[in-house]
Order: structure tokens, then sequence, then C-alpha cells
């Protein structure tokens, strides 16, 4: 199977939730069960995805992410939103759903 580059990935019409982390990173241990929860909140509505900054250097220097954990919103290719840091689910969520531009509002 082809390994997707990253503009593929947020190029999509689907929105995309990417969760830049290390593994030796407190903080995003923290933010991995949280995440779990918002993936279940919002269900097909967006994709979340985690991206290992230690594998991924030259990607993590190009977008300019500085601090773990780095969440990180795509839509048609387009940065809707950025936070750093441990980040509540209803904050994710809130921020998620204001965010997304989906032609079928449910």
């Amino acid at each position: 199977m082809a390994k997707v580059g990253f503009t593929e990935l947020i190029n999509g019409e689907q929105p995309i939730l990417i969760d830049f982390f290390a593994t030796w990173c407190g903080p995003c241990k923290m933010l991995a069960p949280i995440l779990k929860e918002v993936k279940a909140d919002l269900g097909v509505q967006v994709r979340v995805i985690k991206i290992d900054v230690d594998k991924n250097e030259k990607l993590v220097k190009q977008l300019g992410i500085m601090s773990m954990p780095t969440l990180q919103l795509y839509q048609n290719g387009e940065l809707l939103w950025e936070t750093m840091g441990v980040q509540t689910k209803q904050a994710i969520v809130s921020h998620v759903l204001d965010k997304i531009k989906s032609p079928a509002a449910h």
C-alpha cells in the first residue's frame, strides 16, 4: 500500500484532526484517551490520526510545530484550527464542530 503524503491527507472533504505527539511526552499520553473519546463522539464527521514527531521531523519542521501535543484540524487543505497542550474532550469537540464546514449539516 502506498504511503499517503501529508498534502493528500489534508486535502480531503472530510475534516481531519491530527495529533502531533511524541512517545516520550507525558501530556501526549494524557491526551490519547481523550482523543479516543473525541473520535467516539464525532464518529464519521472527523477523521482522527496521530503523527509521531520523531518519525516525521521534516514535516514537523515544515509546519512549525514546536510543542507536543499539538492538535491541528484540516479540511480541503486548509488549517481550520490549532491548539497546543492537553485539552478537555468537550473543548476539542466544541472547537472541531465550530470549525468544520459540512455541506450536509446534521
